[in-house]
């Protein structure tokens, strides 16, 4: 062998070691005495021995068990914390003497060193399933204390075999708290803040990963971002099982081998004050529980429940009472139908649920009880998180570079003057979206969706339940008249792994012997949307910035057939404005450890009614009013009719209490302009600063900038 040679597999090999050693130096399993001296490569396996060990040699099965013949297990989860001790967390048997008998056993583990992640101590969790009648131990436990060193390949397989044999004899099975929520189909809770935490992971160049369709499911990030590492790296040393669940974990947690599920209290409790009320405080009280889990690696459900009662700024309340349901007091923008509470007060109860099915590798089902949004910006043109909760059935179907995803909704016309027989109208959504990543760099998404109603007790057409159709041919076999169908097409182009631009463009109706005319024609109803987004801007890790304007024409959303307009309980189920409007959007999010600040400016014009009795006309922005109540067919622009210019800007800080749960305590003030040219009963002019002080677990979006 030559010199040239022989350094390059010297080289290698010593690449090749490296790697191994920092892998383990990275994350490494808690360490017993007895193995301290044994390669870290083995150290998990060591680990896993000593336990089998300690719980077969000490665990004394009650006598009145034996007597019964009882055939079972005793799951035990346990974690060994920052000092090294053995804790345990939750015991699952049949009998209470084999819980006691497993807590006495675990309690008398020796202290040990404790787990590291990135050389720091760190909590390690595990379950353990003791079969019960015990066993004879038919296989002894390997010295690996030995001062020789080790034959790592000898060693790792007389070690696996080992492990393999004891569990046959000793009937028990070590397994570590992998913390399987943050690898399965449940949906990431979708708030701005939280997703821009892994926003910058799942676009860099290169990625092939899709962006649009929200909320992402966890085997979709986790891919590109490691939630439990930044879970660890943010974890508080507590000494207390109650200093545990308040800063670090979920308040029930148990996982098993094919199983997992979480509850946890959700809790939003505010104090505020709005400087233009007349009532003296804003307040928000609510209280909730979350429940989720998984079975296999294919099933996962969730569910939510919120009693909350409230009273927000007068602005936001007005708006409330403005779009309420028919016999009710208001109707909460994204929460839903409220009752009156005490003092100008609202009282609404919310429910959340879904399951989640995985049957092959591409396809995931989902159907529930929420909402969905699509795009990569603030705002979305397409479907937005801004309405109430409402049953869905999805199916997210992903190969190659393509995500493709069609969406079936069960929506509500509450209005008084449609209800039927002393219901609300039940109307029906369907969409699709299609998401192709054509490069490392550039997206872009085609869209469609047809809102249809129960007109001629037509009830839920099956036709649009064909996933893979055009609903313009739909509508014209079934009638132009019987449904609303829009298109959109969207892109995101990737400049750097810091920089990406966005866009989306929606068309409701066109003609383009209007456009060319320079009529301005009503029949143009369309909009777009241009965005951009600044990763670790300025070279300040973990700092966004977020630019956006949004432009729609009026009449755009709405339809001759009030009850197919593109909304959902008196709610856009797009924009937050509805039409006739331009909007300017400007964001700054960043967080440092648990610490997080956000700042948000928005500004636009948009075109109100003016409902005075003289003028009864249709402007435009009123997605829920007939088009043809316009005052006319053409000059019709952007922010027509009563013209109003509107500014918002709100600053918010806070401190994360726990990133398992997004428990946050946070403050903020908010300010906002409210000027139309015209005062009417529907816009009056309003100039209000908003104080609020809060603790709230973060699960989803709220939209104050009205």
């Amino acid at each position: 062998m030559n010199m040239k040679k022989f350094f390059v597999l010297v080289f290698l090999f010593f690449q090749i070691y490296s790697y191994a050693q920092n892998k383990f130096l990275y994350e490494k399993p808690p360490v017993f005495s007895e193995c301290e001296n044994v390669n870290v490569e083995l150290l998990q396996k060591c680990f896993d021995n000593q336990v089998f060990n300690l719980v077969f040699n000490n665990y004394q099965v009650p006598q009145d068990v034996i007597d019964e013949n009882y055939k079972g297990d005793v799951v035990v989860l346990f974690e060994v914390d920052k000092e090294g001790v053995f804790r345990v967390i939750y015991v699952d048997a049949t009998y209470q003497a084999l819980k006691n008998e497993a807590k006495r056993v675990f309690g008398d583990f020796p202290k040990i060193q404790p787990g590291t992640y990135n050389g720091k101590p760190t909590f390690k969790q595990y379950s353990i399933e003791i079969k019960i009648p015990l066993l004879d131990q038919a296989v002894a436990t390997k010295d690996l204390a030995k001062d020789e060193a080790p034959d790592y390949d000898k060693e790792l397989s007389e070690l696996e075999n080992a492990a393999k044999k004891e569990y046959d004899s000793v009937n028990t099975k070590l397994v570590p708290f992998s913390n399987k929520e943050y690898n399965s189909q449940l949906n990431i809770p979708f708030t701005h803040s939280n997703y821009a935490k892994f926003d910058r992971s799942i676009n860099l160049v290169g990625t092939n990963s899709h962006t649009a369709s929200k909320p992402y499911m966890y085997e979709d990030v986790s891919p590109y971002y490691d939630f439990q590492a930044e879970i660890d790296t943010l974890a508080r040393t507590s000494h207390t099982f109650a200093g545990r669940k308040l800063w670090n974990e979920r308040l029930v947690r148990v996982e098993g081998k094919d199983y997992w599920f979480t509850i946890d209290p959700i809790f939003d409790f505010e104090v505020g004050k709005d400087t233009e009320a007349d009532f003296s405080n804003t307040y928000n009280n609510t209280r909730g529980i979350n429940i989720q889990g998984g079975f296999g690696d294919k099933f996962s459900f969730y569910t939510s429940f919120f009693e909350s009662q409230g009273r927000f700024a007068q602005y936001y309340n007005e708006y409330a009472e403005s779009i309420k349901a028919a016999d009710e007091a208001a109707i909460i923008p994204g929460r839903g139908i409220a009752k009156a509470f005490k003092d100008g007060g609202y009282d609404y109860p919310v429910a959340e649920a879904y399951l989640s099915y995985t049957p092959f590798k591409f396809l995931n089902l989902q159907f529930g009880h929420g909402k969905n949004f699509i795009g990569d910006g603030y705002r979305s043109l397409f479907i937005s998180d801004v309405a109430t909760p409402h049953p869905f059935l999805k199916l997210n179907a992903t190969f190659w570079k393509i995500k493709y995803t069609s969406t079936w909704m069960w929506l509500r016309d509450v209005r008084p003057e449609v209800k039927v027989d002393g219901a609300y109208m039940p109307k029906y959504m369907a969409t699709h979206f299609l998401s192709w990543n054509v490069s490392k760099r550039l997206n872009i998404g085609l869209f469609e969706s047809v809102i249809w109603n129960n007109a001629n007790n037509r009830g839920f057409d099956i036709n649009y339940l064909n996933p893979i159709i055009f609903f313009r041919a739909i509508e014209f076999e079934t009638g132009q008249g019987a449904g609303n169908a829009l298109l959109g097409m969207s892109g995101k182009f990737k400049i750097n792994d810091n920089m990406n631009v966005y866009g989306q463009f929606i068309l409701d109706e066109f003609s383009l012997s209007h456009i060319t005319g320079g009529e301005k024609s009503w029949k143009n109803k369309f909009g777009y949307q241009l965005g951009f987004k600044y990763y670790d801007a300025f070279k300040v890790k973990n700092l966004l910035l977020q630019t956006e304007y949004n432009r729609v024409r009026p009449y755009t959303y709405s339809h001759n057939t009030v009850v197919l307009n593109y909304g959902h309980s008196n709610q856009s189920m797009a924009h937050l404005w509805g039409a006739n409007f331009s909007e300017f959007v400007l964001i700054g999010r960043y967080h440092y450890k648990r610490w997080f600040g956000n700042a948000k400016m928005v500004f636009g014009t948009r075109g109100f009614d003016f409902n005075d009795g003289t003028d009864n006309y249709s402007y435009g922005e009123d997605i829920y009013r007939n088009y043809n109540e316009r005052p006319y067919d053409t000059g019709i622009v952007v922010g027509q009719g009563n013209k109003t210019n509107t500014f918002f800007f709100n600053l918010q800080a806070g401190y994360v209490i726990n990133p398992a749960t997004n428990l946050k305590i946070f403050t903020d003030v908010t300010f906002r302009d409210f000027n139309p040219e015209a005062q009417t009963l529907s816009t009056m002019n309003s100039n209000t600063v908003w104080f609020n002080l809060g603790i709230r677990t973060d699960l989803f979006n709220w939209y104050f900038d009205l």
